[in-house]
């Protein structure tokens, strides 16, 4: 069992919906970065997604490309992406971390050298954006292999023909992305996204998290209601590229937490 399959068997039991967020590493500067995420759990963050910088991203919105810009001008690279995590692993054993970005940092240095890597890093699960289903053996099954999970994204555009592919090798969770277009851009709507979080479920026993367009703690209480959990990234990089301290980066996160803990 992985950090996540045990966080969502503990909030299961509790009866308690899933707040995740995602930040980029490296954003503004490491050292920030690493008090903002070392901050997210005592926040109420229950599993952190990680953003790997990378240069030609293609589902990120402007307010992400620009947090991933920002940490690549100040020089973040994998490695030191791991080393974030690694550090923040100093201080945190339970918290899951998932690493999200794209296959062509990890390419770079090799899957096996990579899988081994992050797991040593502390890394429990990827979402790696521009990985289709169809190339699983490149480093889905190798990654389940290693003890990470690999969780998929389903869309608005997934028909009931695709979603048992999209399903297939997916553990974790499975990120629903609650608009069809980039992140940061339109508001996700509860009652668009729950017959659709409500399809997904017929298909598949692990916990359906939404993200994209959950701006506000009204909307993470609105969306929580209808899935498992929500995840909130845009909006909380957004209060980083505004220069807002860590602490008052982490006091809004805390109110997102407690709007979606509320469902």
């Amino acid at each position: 069992m992985t950090r996540i399959d045990a966080k969502f068997a503990e909030l299961k039991a509790q009866g308690r919906k899933a707040f995740v967020t995602y930040v980029m590493a490296g954003d503004p500067d490491f050292d920030t970065s690493l008090e903002i995420v070392r901050g997210l759990p005592a926040a109420g963050v229950d599993v952190i997604e990680l953003g790997l910088p990378f240069t030609d991203p293609m589902a990120d919105g402007a307010t992400i490309q620009l947090a991933g810009q920002r940490a690549l001008a100040g020089g973040m690279t994998l490695q030191k992406t791991l080393d974030l995590a690694r550090s923040f692993r100093q201080e945190d054993a339970t918290t899951p971390i998932v690493l999200m970005g794209y296959y062509n940092p990890i390419y770079s240095r090799g899957a096996d050298t990579f899988l081994e890597d992050a797991k040593a890093a502390g890394i429990d699960g990827l979402i790696v954006v521009d990985l289709p289903p169809e190339e699983d053996a490149e480093l889905c099954i190798p990654a389940q292999q290693a003890g990470l999970n690999f969780i998929r994204l389903a869309t608005p555009t997934t028909d009931d023909k695709r979603l048992p592919t999209v399903l297939q090798n997916t553990s974790g969770f499975v990120y629903y992305v609650s608009i069809t277009g980039i992140t940061g851009a339109a508001s996700a709507v509860a009652t668009d996204v729950g017959p659709e979080v409500a399809r997904i479920k017929s298909a598949t026993d692990l916990p359906i998290i939404v993200g994209f367009g959950i701006k506000t703690p009204e909307d993470a209480a609105d969306i929580a209601r209808v899935a498992d959990g929500v995840v909130v990234g845009s909006a909380i990089v957004e209060k980083i590229a505004n220069g807002l301290s860590p602490a008052d980066v982490l006091a809004f996160v805390k109110s997102l937490a407690d709007g979606a803990h509320t469902a």
